[in-house]
Formats: structure tokens, sequence, C-alpha cells
């Protein structure tokens, strides 16, 4: 063996001048941290045999025997390193000398060799079967490559809500396997929450009895109903079937940090031990998506020695140095009327209800050092005074994240704004029912972790990132599958890649050959809008529309009549030209991929029509003028009348009026542009809300409904154009963003709204 590996070496310092080819030439998620592209393949023949030379590098070796046999059709097989080894083989090098999670793939039209450090040796395998599987179904011909990587963040993790929904343990492995193809070092298990208990605690068998079942589910959005579909939900992870899957997560290098809610998001434990709670019951296995006032008495000794026993079960169960003991959402107001709490409270000579929070967890946290483990809290553990070994989860924003980092404890961010997969990610209309938001893939993509406000050893307490997968509106297995793919394959390359290798359109070159690896492996993502699908206003008599599917091998089916595409209209197989007039043209089509599964309608606006003149005003005062209404019209167009509060703001911004149970808010300013060109305007809300601009109505998004987006374009002379935005909220959430594009950037409307 040691006799190839450095013929090996001095065969690659041969190889000099290859031209560096563009990385989308080998499409690989997460982009690599060096790619180079070689001339030649390497071809998989009768003799070829997989080389291993310890028993770290059997395990890849026997993965990728494994892999071909069963995806490709090729039966090798794997042989401990001989002294001397010939051209024609496939070889796996345990090298320490590689990076943490850092190897090496160097394919010649002679052979192949993977050089990895421990798990590096499996993300080299999994590099290695990106690239087979690029190929085709059948055989094994690989380009030939040079590519040397390692990841960017230790900590690359995903949490999937196994809590508001119960799913089996064969698809809990089948998520990991997924997680692990894309370099995932990290699985968040989410086990417990108000809507159920779900792992067996032995000393506490209630717990499965009853806390781990809910009688009943709402129907639709929970800020909006009140109806119940009748039929129960739960299950239990059984202590067996935990370890199975933590052994199986482990083979994949993938490390699972279990998730303990306390002190509040409890409500399924008072359910069947009400002793636990400040009131005594009774309480209910939650049925209804949200904050629930019913939390830990954190006076009660007695809770303490049950988190205890239970935590102590739960460490038997998980190897790894974390547990996630929650942290988040613990409303005070049972704290704030027990005699107990406030007993509590009085005799450490505590401040308030917050630091009687942050006890709770210190006191947890060092009962959990005692066992050799760390907690991880979500970024509510800083309120009161964060634990001093504590690692932060930064999902309210990054603000969480960046005031621990400060104070030098470890940080893992996951801010809601970016990675809280559990969003909207494409319009409301056509899209599965979520709890809200949107969070389309280019905008997790742009994600950047590390905040510039952090110095660069505060920087270094950014440990890594998670995306949250929270499943109250996820019933199913493909309905998590579907929020999750392909936007976690952003995250992946957000996790493991270069910042300077970031390159979204890149990326979307790349994206199209792993979609139809998963389409092949019938995991149901969400399939892409088409490249090239976008509104488009134009001067012009016609246009010239060009499509491409974000799936290897998919068809594309239009319509321009209005009418719904189905797989029996027009396939898409050149350019489309549209002829234009001054009433809207619409294309609408379906994607279908090779499997045979079919995407949502997507659809785009083509306009013929002349720019709009700028209004003869020239306004110095910067935002827009607002009249406030604290009770809903029923409709955004309806605003009108005395205002019970009025004054200029320096964007469209509602939050100083979400207190008000309903409200309607009409703005009312110019909106500068700065050159002439093609707006696009965006405009999203829960209830509703019309645009207008220079009195003419670009988005109509009126009604009460969900958050829903939509979108409006117009060609604009440079100068000052007369806007007028009216919202109204009939109660419940309220939500209100408005955005504006030109030439592919988005333009600041602090600086650019006047009065």
């Amino acid at each position: 063996m040691r006799k190839f590996l450095v013929s090996s070496w001095a065969l690659l310092l041969c190889i000099t001048a290859w031209a560096q080819q563009p990385s989308t030439a080998i499409r690989i998620i997460p982009q690599p941290k060096s790619v180079q592209v070689l001339p030649g393949s390497f071809t998989a023949g009768n003799n070829t045999l997989v080389i291993y030379g310890d028993d770290e590098s059997k395990k890849v070796a026997d993965l990728l025997v494994s892999f071909l046999k069963d995806k490709q059709g090729v039966s090798l097989s794997a042989h401990k390193a001989s002294t001397v080894v010939s051209n024609g083989q496939i070889i796996i090098v345990n090298d320490k000398k590689q990076p943490a999670e850092g190897y090496s793939l160097w394919i010649t039209d002679k052979m192949v060799q993977i050089r990895g450090n421990g798990a590096g040796m499996f993300y080299g395998l999994q590099t290695l079967e990106q690239l087979i599987s690029a190929q085709g179904s059948s055989g094994l011909t690989v380009p030939a490559v040079r590519i040397t990587d390692a990841p960017r963040f230790a900590y690359r993790g995903l949490m999937l809500d196994c809590g508001r929904h119960f799913f089996p343990v064969s698809y809990v492995k089948q998520y990991i396997d997924v997680m692990a193809q894309y370099k995932f070092n990290t699985f968040h298990w989410h086990l417990t929450d108000d809507q159920g208990w779900h792992i067996e605690i032995k000393k506490y068998p209630r717990l499965q009895e009853l806390s781990s079942t809910r009688k009943e589910t709402v129907v639709g959005h929970a800020a909006r109903s009140n109806t119940y579909d009748g039929i129960p939900h739960g299950g239990t992870y059984t202590q067996d079937e935990i370890r199975e899957v933590v052994k199986y997560a482990a083979d994949r290098h993938i490390t699972i940090i279990p998730e303990i809610e306390m002190p509040g998001h409890s409500e399924a434990v008072l359910a069947a031990y009400p002793n636990l709670g400040c009131t005594g019951g009774p309480y209910h296995v939650a049925t209804k998506w949200g904050v629930d006032k019913e939390v830990y008495c954190a006076g009660n000794d007695s809770v303490y020695t049950f988190l205890q026993d239970v935590l102590t079960e739960v460490i038997d169960l998980f190897p790894g140095q974390y547990i996630h003991i929650g942290g988040d959402e613990c409303p005070k107001d049972r704290w704030k009327e027990c005699p107990k709490c406030q007993r509590r409270i009085k005799e450490l000579g505590l401040k308030d209800e917050h630091a009687l929070q942050s006890y709770f967890i210190q006191r947890m946290e060092k009962f959990l050092n005692s066992k050799g483990r760390r907690i991880i809290g979500w970024d509510e553990i800083l309120e009161g005074g964060l634990a001093p070994n504590a690692t932060v989860m930064s999902w309210r924003g990054e603000a969480g994240g960046i005031a621990a980092a400060k104070e030098h404890h470890d940080v893992i961010m996951t801010p809601n704004t970016y990675l809280y997969l559990d969003y909207y990610q494409g319009n409301p209309v056509s899209e599965p029912l979520t709890i809200g938001g949107y969070l389309p893939l280019q905008a997790v993509y742009n994600y950047e972790p590390l905040p510039p406000t952090l110095d660069a050893k505060e920087q270094s307490y950014i440990k890594g990132v998670q995306a949250n997968i929270w499943t109250e509106y996820m019933p199913t297995a493909q309905v998590v599958d579907y929020m999750t793919w392909p936007r976690a394959l952003a995250v992946s390359e957000i996790t493991w890649s270069p910042a300077s290798a970031k390159d979204y359109p890149g990326f979307l070159e790349r994206l199209p050959a792993q979609l139809a690896r998963m389409d092949k492996a019938h995991i149901p993502f969400r399939i892409p809008e088409p490249a090239g699908l976008e509104n488009n206003v134009t001067t012009a008599n016609h246009t010239t529309v060009t499509l491409r599917p974000m799936v290897d091998g998919a068809a594309i089916y239009y319509t321009t009549d209005g009418s719904e595409p189905t797989a029996s209209s027009s396939r898409y197989t050149e350019p489309i030209n549209l002829a234009l007039h001054k009433e809207p043209t619409v294309l609408k089509c379906i994607v279908v991929t090779p499997s045979g599964r079919k995407s949502a309608v997507y659809s785009a606006t083509y306009l013929r029509r002349d720019y709009v003149a700028a209004a003869n005003v020239n306004p110095a005062n910067k935002g827009a003028r607002f009249n406030a209404y604290f009770h809903a019209f029923k409709n955004a167009r309806q605003i009108k009348g005395q205002a019970d509060s009025s004054g200029v703001q320096p964007a469209f911004d509602i939050r100083p009026f979400l207190s008000k149970n309903a409200f309607s808010v009409a703005y009312e300013g110019y909106l500068k542009a700065d050159t002439e060109g093609i707006y696009e305007f965006n405009l999203k809300c829960d209830d509703g809300a019309v645009l207008y601009i220079d009195d003419e109505v670009v988005i109509d998004n009126d009604g009460e409904h969900a958050p829903m987006e939509k979108t409006g374009i117009l060609p604009l002379r440079p100068g000052f154009h007369k806007v007028k935005l009216q919202y109204f909220n009939a109660g419940g959430a309220g939500e209100l963003g408005v955005t504006v594009r030109t030439k592919g950037a988005n333009i600041n409307l602090r600086n650019a709204l006047f009065n």
C-alpha cells in the first residue's frame, strides 16, 4: 500500500497546467472548497477492486460497494490493501493529516482515490456518489477531477419537530440518509411539546399512556379555526428504537441532539402528572398550535426531580455532548400567580419571573454538567442571565446569537428570518398551508451566518448553522420533504462551502442534477419554478421566453390562453414567442419530473406598455404619511374617514399597531425612481392590502386571508411617483411587507419614500 501511495502522489505532482474549469461543470452540492476538472474519465471494469487500509476505511469501502450494486447495478468487491496496488482501482485512505472532516477526491483515467480524516472519508464518498449519479442510471463512469474539501462550520444541522406530528422510525432514518448525502452532521430531534410527548421514559409510564397522544387536531390555521378533526394522533419512540436510530445516524457521521422542552411547552406532561404544574390542573394534551400558559411550576422541587429522572434516561440513550432543553416561549402568567413560584423568587432574592426562568435553566444545566453533558437552548435562555456553559440557538433573528457571542458563549445560528423551513416558499394559493412567513429558496441561500457587527474573535463563537422544520402544518412525511427540500440543500451550502464560493446562479446550475437524484429516490421535494419564468413589462410588441426545468430530465407544459396547463398542454421544446398587447398575457406552466410528479401551476405576466412619467413634484421630507384606524374595514379599498392616529413613518411598518386586535392603515407619499427601468413591486400581507402607483392599482392583494404574496411590475421614468398603500387587519396575526426591485437590486424604501 505504501508503494502505491508514494507513486500516486508522484504522479499527482507531474500533472501540471490543467485549466481550472467552472465549478458548475461538476454539479456537486454543497460546493467543494476546490474543484479542478481534469481530462478524461474513470470507468470501472470487471477487474476493478475497492481497496481499503483499516477498519474505518473498510466501512466507507463497504458503503461504496453497496451503493454501486443497489443504485448503479455494478458489482465490485472490497479488499484490504496489499503491499502493491495496480491501476484500475478505487482506493479509500484514512488520512489523519487531512483537516477535521476534510477529504480529497482524485479521479484520473486510471484510478479513483479518496483520502479523508475519519468522517472526511465518508464525505468524500458522498461527493463521489453525486458524481456517479450524475452520469446515468447504470455503469460506473465518472469524470476526472481533483477536489480538495473541508467544511466551513463544525455544526451543520437540521431540526425535525416530531413533537407536533409523530413520524415513524422508518421515515426518520430516511430523513437522516438524505442529510448525510449533503454533509449535514447534526440531527436535532424535537421530541416533546404541548401537543405530545414522544419518547419512552420507563420511570414515568403515564408519559407513554397519556402524554403521547392528543385526542384531536385543529383543522386549518390555528389563528382562524375552531374546527377539529376528531382523530387521535400520537406515538412513542421506544428506547430500543431510539438506540437504533442513534446508531443509524452515527454510522452516517450524524450526531443526534434530543430536545426535551422546559419550562414551557410542557402541557402534555402536565396532563399525565398535574402535580408538576402551578394550578394542579386539570390539564390536557394540547390540540391547537400556539404558546400555552400551562408550564412547569418553577417553585416546586418535584419538578426538578422529575426532570432529572427524565434526563438521566435521555442521557443513557443519546451519547452526544449536547442535550437541548428548549427554554423558549415560556409565559410567566402562572408563575406570577403561583405562591410557590413567588416564594422561590423571594427566597433566592431574584429580580422577577425572568430571573426565575434563568434559575430554572441554570439548575438543570448544573445537573447535566454533573453528568458530563452540556445544554443547548433557544435564545430565551438569555433572559434573566445566561447559564454559564450554555450554547445558544438564536432563532428570533440574530440578536440573541450576537449577544451571546459577545459574552463568549457558543452560538448556533438558526434565525427564523432565513432558516425556518415551515414558512411558505411560493404563492400560498398553490402551496400547502403553513404557519405563515415567506422564505423562498434564494432568501435561504443568501443567508450569511457571521454578523459583521462581531469582530473576528466574537465570530469564532458562531459554531454553526441549523435550519428548523416545525411540523404544526406538516401532518405527513410527504409534506415534510416538500417543505425541506430543496431549501435544505441551500442550507448545506451555507454550512459547508467557503463564503467566497457562494454563488446563487452557480447553485441553480448544480441543483437540477441533485433534484433528479432525489426524484429517482422518490423523495417528494418541492419542484421549483422553471428558470426564466419571470414577470416582464416591455415597450416592445413581443417578447421571447426561454425556460429551463430545475430537475434534469423534467418536462414543461404550458398555456397562454388562461387555461390551466396539464400534461396534455403544449410541451416546451423551444423558446416561446409571445405577441404582447395592452392587456396582460399570462404564461402558465407545470413541470413534470421523470418519475411523473407534477408541480403546482406557476405563472408569469407579460405586458406591453409605455413608461410612466414622473409627477411634477420635488418633496424634501423622508417617509410616508399614514392614517391609522383602530378597527378593521371589510376590505382595504374601503379605508377612509377620520383617523385615530396620524403621522409619518420611514417605511411601511405596522408594528406600532399590532397591539390592536383589529386595525387599518392608509399610507401616502412619493417613491423616488433614480433611473428609468422596469420596477417590480412585491406585496405580502395578512390580511388584505392594495398598492397604487400614480393612482393605478399595481397589486390587488385585498380581502381577509392568510399571508399571501403578490407581484406587480411597472416601467417608470426617473423622478417621483405617487404611492398609496391601504392595509387592513381583521384580527389575529398581522403582516405587511413591501419590497421594490429594479435591475436585479432591492431598493431601500427608507431612502426612497418621501412626503
